[in-house]
């Protein structure tokens, strides 16, 4: 690999690009080349670097690999691609950083996963989860301060995401449960991978209540109506006994937060507002009255950050982790196993769903044998 890091992004639509801009902000890095079937987002991608730069443009993955002009590719094409993508994209050894959810079912997580594991050789391949969210920065900071024993041991997790309905993408594909695994797979994969983060322990019983109730009811394409659901509640129970929650509606864009995390521990209790960029904590202590309402408040601002993007910040503070384990031939810090994890708590959410009962992950056969380590 020379000085410089060269990137391939395969899938240039609104994801495609925020990655694109935020790689032209890392040093010494560059865009070399895109792949995406479509003329619209390779057009663009093409504005994204800028006119005057050079860009070569494929229509497949096979074709980008193939032309030897990277070193690293970012996997931002459609959910449902994802296993095509990155069967061909993990077997030509170039570094990967792979959007979330990792697949649109369980059995493809397990298949990529397992792939992963057969080809590890001595040669240092990074392949990166792309679950941005643990990024940002109230949220970095909200697990620290965890990590630090500020609320003891951690016995509640509750997540509230209230925003605006799915964007529109290119030939809706969103809009689709086949396409994206589900609204409780392809947005919340996000949230269980924080909750996973903040119990540090594994999943063993999910059950859900949702519905879809406002948003898409009067599109129709290709004579069918979206069926991808806009508001649910998730109950995630792990094996040390803790337990997290997740409050989900989009169709509430009229929200002052976009999204709110608490946790709460037996010593105290942690708040991350990320669109303030607030942080507050709670101590609890030996005179309980003296203790109620005794909170500190304070904004957390990553001043490194480059590029703001779509997710204040965190995207940029992904890839500059990335760069540097390819630089330093270390491995990935977020893994693929990582992203069956979380992705594994969407689908069982999204089978509670239709079957109206808890789901034990200890019977879901794709999670057989798999080692859990947040």
């Amino acid at each position: 690999m020379s000085e410089q890091i060269r990137y391939g992004v395969v899938g240039t639509g609104m994801m495609g690009v925020e990655h694109i801009e935020n790689v032209l902000a890392l040093d010494d890095c560059t865009v070399t080349a895109v792949a995406d079937p479509h003329p619209e987002s390779l057009a663009w991608a093409r504005e994204a670097v800028g006119t005057g730069a050079e860009l070569a443009t494929f229509a497949t993955v096979e074709e980008l690999v193939e032309s030897g002009l990277c070193d690293a590719l970012v996997i931002a094409s459609p959910n449902f691609t994802h296993r095509d993508v990155l069967v061909p994209a993990i077997e030509s050894g170039l570094h990967l950083l792979v959007e979330k959810p990792l697949a649109t079912t369980l059995a493809d997580c397990r298949e990529l996963v397992d792939l992963v594991a057969e080809r590890r050789t001595d040669a240092m391949q990074v392949i990166w989860m792309g679950l941005e969210y643990r990024y940002m920065p109230p949220l970095r900071r909200l697990m620290a301060e965890i990590e630090q024993g500020t609320v003891g041991d951690v016995k509640m997790v509750a997540i509230r995401e209230h925003r605006f309905p799915f964007l529109v993408k290119v030939d809706n594909w969103n809009r689709f449960n086949e396409n994206s695994g589900g609204t409780l797979v392809e947005k919340c994969c996000h949230f269980f991978d924080l909750m996973m983060q903040a119990t540090r322990s594994r999943p063993v019983r999910v059950y859900a209540s949702g519905a879809q109730d406002v948003n898409h009811l009067d599109e129709v394409y290709d004579g069918k109506t979206p069926d991808i659901l806009d508001n649910a509640y998730v109950i995630v129970d792990f094996a040390n006994a803790s337990r997290g929650m997740l409050d989900l509606c989009m169709f509430a864009e009229a929200s002052k937060n976009e999204r709110e995390i608490v946790v709460v521990g037996d010593r105290g209790k942690l708040e991350a507002l990320d669109t303030e960029s607030v942080v507050r904590i709670g101590e609890r202590t030996d005179d309980i009255v003296s203790g109620i309402n005794a909170v500190t408040e304070e904004r957390v601002i990553d001043t490194s950050v480059k590029h703001q993007g779509l997710h204040h910040g965190a995207s940029y503070l992904e890839h500059v982790d990335f760069a540097d384990a390819i630089r330093n031939g270390r491995a990935a810090d977020v893994t693929l196993l990582d992203g069956l994890w979380a992705a594994a708590v969407g689908f069982a959410a999204q089978r509670s769903l239709d079957t109206g009962l808890p789901v034990l992950l200890d019977e879901m056969v794709e999670l057989t044998g798999l080692d859990f380590a947040p």
